[in-house]
Formats: structure tokens, C-alpha cells, sequence
């Protein structure tokens, strides 16, 4: 489902991105663990080409994001192109995003309807079964501000599935929550996940990872340092800088 080959990534001087490779499968959950700036959020965000790439390839479903192969050179695609690769990758942000002046169901339904055409009364029958996947049922018509941090991240992640992706991307999804809130959020990417949705999560949730993942890898430096299922990595990491990191978190 995503190919990441040898892909760097510079802000200025600073290398963010060096040599970056993953692959995912689909109906796979990997999790990107690691130290603050390891470049873990940022390929997130070229994986739909919200940050271009300076070098390498990031490929979803067999199509190239953000650009177009043309003989031995890649040319971006354009704004309108490049949106419609992103209706088929969905992203949760560590913020909630959400418009402030529409209603829960407004937020859910805009999209759809806008970017893929979807009249209004199958986006609401949409958006009602999103909001009851993800325990909302009945926020429907509430506003962003009467929500709990909690609910407003479920919302979003409701929101992102509206638009039926093939891959979603989760970017520290309960760090800007309360403690108490952290569970619900991860309950939903649980169920998500059991029901074979292709995620790509960074998180710092350790036991979470170890239980819902596929694979982890750990980052550090912008690349991937190891791989491997997430009993590999938390019970014998075979390099020396993921035990480091893992000692630091008590793991």
C-alpha cells in the first residue's frame, strides 16, 4: 500500500528526512516510534505531499504522490491533481483541525461533497454511520467548542474516514489530550484496526504499539534505524540506539 524509497527531505542546512525506506501493507498497522525530531511527523506529512520530498519516491497503491514520471524525471503534479491523491489518504493531526464555525456533521460532510461530488443526503447517511463508528452518535449537531478534547479527536478521525481512504495516517493522535481522554481515541484506532483498515501511526503510546501493530519501526537521525514486529523491537531491539531509547521510556 506505501513505498517509501530512499527519501530525504532538508529544511535549509537541516536534514530532517536522510535516506528514509518503508513499505506497508495493506490491511497493516506500523508504528513509527522515536525520539522528538527523528523526522517521524514530517514523513508523515510527505507521504501526502503536505511537505514535498527533495529526493526519492513515496508511492501509495502503485501511484506516485505528488508527482508524475516523466522518462527519467519526476514533475510535480498539480493543486488539483495532487488533491485527489490526498481523497485516498486520510490524516488525524496531533491538533483537531476542525472548523470552528461548523457543526460536527457540517465538518463531516464538506469534504465529500465538495471534493468527491457526493450529494448532501448520502454525505449526512455517511457522516451519521462515521459518527456512530467512532461512539459520537449523538454530537451530530454540536459545535467543535462543546466537545472534550477526546471527542473533538474523534471527530476528526470520523472525518478523515469519510472520504473512504485506503491508508490512514495518524500523527501523534492523543498527544494534545488529556490523560483520561487518551483511551477513547486509542479504543477507535483499535477498532480500526481490527477491521483491517492500512494505518501508519506515530505515536508515544508504547503499550499501544506493542499491542495493535504490525510492525514497529524506531527513527532516529531521519531514518529508519530497525524494523520488525513490535515483540522484536520491545524485547530485543537489535541496535543500540533503540535500547537507549526504549531504557529512557522505562521499556
Amino acid at each position: 500500500m506505501l513505498v517509501a524509497r530512499d527519501v530525504s527531505k532538508s529544511y535549509g542546512r537541516q536534514t530532517v528526512l536522510s535516506h528514509f525506506d518503508l513499505t506497508v501493507d495493506e490491511g497493516e498497522v506500523v508504528c513509527l516510534i522515536g525520539p522528538s525530531g527523528s523526522g517521524k511527523s514530517t514523513f508523515l506529512r510527505c507521504v501526502n505531499h503536505l511537505e514535498p520530498i527533495d529526493s526519492g519516491e513515496v508511492s501509495v497503491a502503485g501511484h506516485l504522490v505528488g508527482y508524475r514520471r516523466t522518462g527519467a524525471r519526476l514533475r510535480e503534479l498539480s493543486p488539483r491533481e495532487i488533491a485527489a491523491q490526498r481523497s485516498d489518504i486520510g490524516m488525524v493531526f496531533q491538533g483537531f483541525n476542525l472548523f470552528p464555525h461548523l457543526r460536527v456533521l457540517d465538518n463531516l460532510t464538506l469534504a465529500p461533497r465538495k471534493v468527491r461530488g457526493v450529494d448532501a443526503a448520502t454525505a449526512e447517511t455517511r457522516a451519521r454511520a462515521a459518527l456512530e463508528r467512532v461512539g459520537l452518535a449523538g454530537k451530530a449537531a454540536a459545535y467543535p467548542r462543546r466537545l472534550s478534547g477526546g471527542e473533538q479527536q474523534r471527530v476528526g478521525i470520523a472525518r478523515a474516514l469519510m472520504m473512504e481512504p485506503r491508508l490512514m495516517l495518524f500523527d501523534e493522535p492523543t498527544s494534545a489530550l488529556d490523560p483520561e481522554r487518551v483511551g477513547e481515541v486509542l479504543d477507535v484506532l483499535r477498532d480500526l484496526a481490527a477491521g483491517g483498515m492500512t494505518m501508519l501511526v506515530v505515536t508515544h503510546e508504547m503499550e499501544f504499539a506493542r499491542a495493535v501493530s504490525h510492525r514497529v519501526a524506531f527513527l532516529d537521525g531521519g531514518s529508519v534505524v530497525e524494523c520488525g514486529p513490535p515483540g522484536q523491537i520491545f524485547d530485543s531491539p537489535a541496535e543500540e540506539r533503540t535500547r537507549s531509547f526504549l531504557r529512557r521510556l522505562g521499556h
